[in-house]
C-alpha cells in the first residue's frame, strides 16, 4: 500500500506539473497557490490579470512564495499582441514590423529589451515569437503576428528574436508548430486545414523552426491545425507523428513543447479539454496551455485528473507522464539560474521600440500640411487572438501632435457617406486595418477618396490593398508606437 500510495502521489504531481492555467484577477487566488504548492509548476498570464509592472511584479512574487522555480508564462509578442500594455497599447512594433525594416540586429535588440520588462516583472517564459510564414495573405490569425511571408526572412528573425528574449533571461516559445500562415481559419473558432504537399512544408512552414531549434529557443508551442501530409486525422498538437516523429525525430528537438490553449474550439469543440489534453501529452507534448477561457480551479482539478485517470487505465503510458513533468521542471530550473548577458544589462536604450517602428513605415504620395483633421478609423470585429481591449490606431498620438484633431470610429458596414457627414471640412484621415479581407472597408476607402482626393490612408495591417489616397502610410502593426509614427509623418515632425 505504501509503494502505491507513493506512486499515485507521483503521478498527481506529474499530472499537476505539465499544466499551464491562467486565473481570474491582479492577486494570486488562494487555490492557485495551493496548487502550486501541491506540485503546479507552471502558470500563464493573460491581460486580465496585469494593471502595471508594479502590480505584475508583485503577483510573481507573490507566486513564488510557494515555488522559487515557478514558471510564470505570458502572450507578450509585443506589437498587436501585448499583454504588458494591453490598456495602452504596445511600446514595441510587432513581428511584421521588424520583417518590413529586414534588420536582425534591430529584431534582437527589441526582443532583448522587451525580454529584459518581463524579466523585471518576474516573468520566465514568453509564447513567443511567431514563426509562421504568413503565406496566405487572407489569413485571419495570424497576419501581422508573422515576420512576412518570405521564408527565410521569418527564419532569420525568427532566431534573432529568440537570441534576444533568452539573452534577457527569458524563455522563448516559438510558435504554432507546424506553421499557422497557410491557413484562412482560425483555430479559435474551427479545426484550420492545410492541404499542402511535404516538399511545401518542408521547404516553407519548417525552416522558421529549425532557424529557432538552431538559435536554441527552449520552448516549441503546437498548433491547432491538420495537415494531412504530416497527419490526415489529427491535429498537430494531437498527433504522435508531428510532435514525436517530426518535431523530436526528424528535426531533433530536446526542449519543452506546449500546447495551443486547449480551450479553443479546434480541439475543445471536436475532442474536449480532457480527452484533448491526454491525446496531447500521449502525442509528445510536455505543457498544456489553458486558462484563456477556463480560468479557475475546477478546470485545474478536471485536467489533472484526466491525466491521472488516464495512466491508472493504461491510455497514457506513467513513463510519458514522467517525461513530460520532467521537462517542465527542467525547463523551470533553467529560467532560475539564467543570467541576463551584458548585452541585455545594457539594453536600456531609450525609446528602441519608436525608432524600430519608425523606420518599418513605408510611405506613397504626399498631402498638403494638415492643421485639424478628422481621423476615421474604420474598425472591424476584433481579433480573439489578439484581443479587443488594446486600443489601436492614430486619433491619440495626432491630436498631440495636432491639436484640434476630431475623431470617430466606423463599425463594420459603415459607408463613406456616414464618415463624411461626421467629417465636416475637416481632412480625412482615414485608418484601416488589413483592408484587403473587409469589402465594405475596401468601398468605403474608394468612395472617401473619390470625394474627397486629398484624404490620408493608413493602413495598420498588412498592407496588400493597393495604395489610395493623397498620402498613403503603412504602418505594418496597429501597436501604440506604428500609430505614433504614422502620426509624425503626418504631422511633419
Amino acid at each position: 500500500m505504501t509503494v502505491l500510495a507513493h506512486r499515485t502521489d507521483t503521478v498527481t504531481r506529474d499530472a499537476l506539473a505539465v499544466l499551464q492555467p491562467g486565473f481570474e484577477g491582479t492577486t494570486a487566488p488562494d487555490w492557485l497557490l495551493r496548487q502550486v504548492g501541491e506540485g503546479l509548476t507552471a502558470v500563464g498570464l493573460f491581460g486580465r490579470n496585469i494593471t502595471s509592472p508594479e502590480q505584475l511584479a508583485a503577483l510573481t512574487a507573490q507566486l513564488r512564495t510557494e515555488r522559487d522555480d515557478v514558471l510564470v508564462a505570458i502572450d507578450e509578442e509585443g506589437g498587436d499582441v501585448t499583454r504588458l500594455e494591453v490598456r495602452g497599447g504596445s511600446s514595441f512594433p510587432g513581428n511584421l514590423a521588424l520583417g518590413a525594416v529586414d534588420d536582425t540586429d534591430l529584431t534582437r535588440s527589441v526582443a532583448r529589451e522587451l525580454g529584459r520588462r518581463l524579466a523585471e516583472c518576474g516573468v520566465n517564459l514568453n509564447w513567443a515569437p511567431s514563426a509562421d510564414v504568413n503565406s496566405n495573405p487572407d489569413n485571419p490569425v495570424i497576419g501581422v503576428r508573422s515576420f512576412g511571408a518570405d521564408t527565410h526572412l521569418a527564419a532569420r528573425h525568427t532566431a534573432a528574436y529568440v537570441q534576444g528574449l533568452q539573452a534577457a533571461g527569458v524563455a522563448a516559445c516559438t510558435k504554432h508548430f507546424p506553421g499557422h500562415g497557410d491557413t484562412n481559419v482560425d483555430s479559435h473558432h474551427a479545426l484550420p486545414r492545410i492541404d499542402v504537399d511535404l516538399d511545401t512544408l518542408q521547404a516553407r512552414e519548417l525552416i522558421p523552426f529549425k532557424a529557432a531549434i538552431e538559435a536554441g529557443t527552449k520552448a516549441v508551442m503546437s498548433a491547432h491545425i491538420l495537415v494531412p501530409a504530416l497527419d490526415p486525422t489529427r491535429p498537430a498538437t494531437l498527433s504522435p507523428q508531428i510532435l514525436t516523429g517530426l518535431l523530436r525525430g526528424e528535426l531533433g528537438y530536446e526542449g519543452l513543447i506546449v500546447t495551443d490553449g486547449m480551450e479553443m474550439h479546434a480541439i475543445a469543440g471536436t475532442y474536449g479539454i480532457e480527452r484533448g489534453s491526454v491525446l496531447a501529452i500521449a502525442a509528445g507534448a510536455d505543457a498544456i496551455c489553458v486558462g484563456g477561457g477556463l480560468a479557475d480551479e475546477a478546470t485545474v482539478l478536471r485536467l489533472r485528473d484526466a491525466l491521472v485517470t488516464a495512466v491508472r487505465e493504461g491510455a497514457l503510458p506513467e513513463e510519458r507522464l514522467a517525461d513530460a513533468a520532467a521537462r517542465v521542471r527542467a525547463l523551470a530550473a533553467w529560467t532560475r539560474g539564467a543570467r541576463p548577458d551584458a548585452r541585455s544589462e545594457g539594453s536600456r536604450a531609450s525609446g528602441i521600440g519608436q525608432t524600430a517602428a519608425r523606420r518599418a513605415v513605408l510611405v506613397t504620395g504626399s498631402a498638403k500640411p494638415l492643421t485639424a483633421p478628422y481621423v476615421a478609423t474604420l474598425a472591424p470585429v476584433a481579433n480573439i487572438a489578439v484581443g479587443d481591449e488594446t486600443p489601436w490606431g492614430v486619433a491619440a498620438e495626432l491630436a498631440e501632435l495636432l491639436p484640434g484633431t476630431e475623431a470617430g470610429v466606423f463599425p463594420e458596414g459603415s459607408r463613406a457617406e456616414d464618415v463624411l457627414a461626421a467629417a465636416g471640412d475637416r481632412t480625412v484621415v482615414a485608418v484601416v486595418r488589413d483592408a484587403h479581407r473587409h469589402p465594405w472597408m475596401t468601398e468605403a476607402l474608394d468612395a472617401l477618396v473619390e470625394a474627397r482626393p486629398d484624404t490620408v490612408v493608413i493602413e495598420m495591417g498588412l498592407p496588400r490593398a493597393r495604395p489610395r489616397g493623397a498620402l498613403y502610410i503603412a504602418t505594418h502593426g496597429a501597436s501604440r508606437v506604428c500609430g505614433r509614427a504614422a502620426a509624425e509623418v503626418i504631422a511633419g515632425v
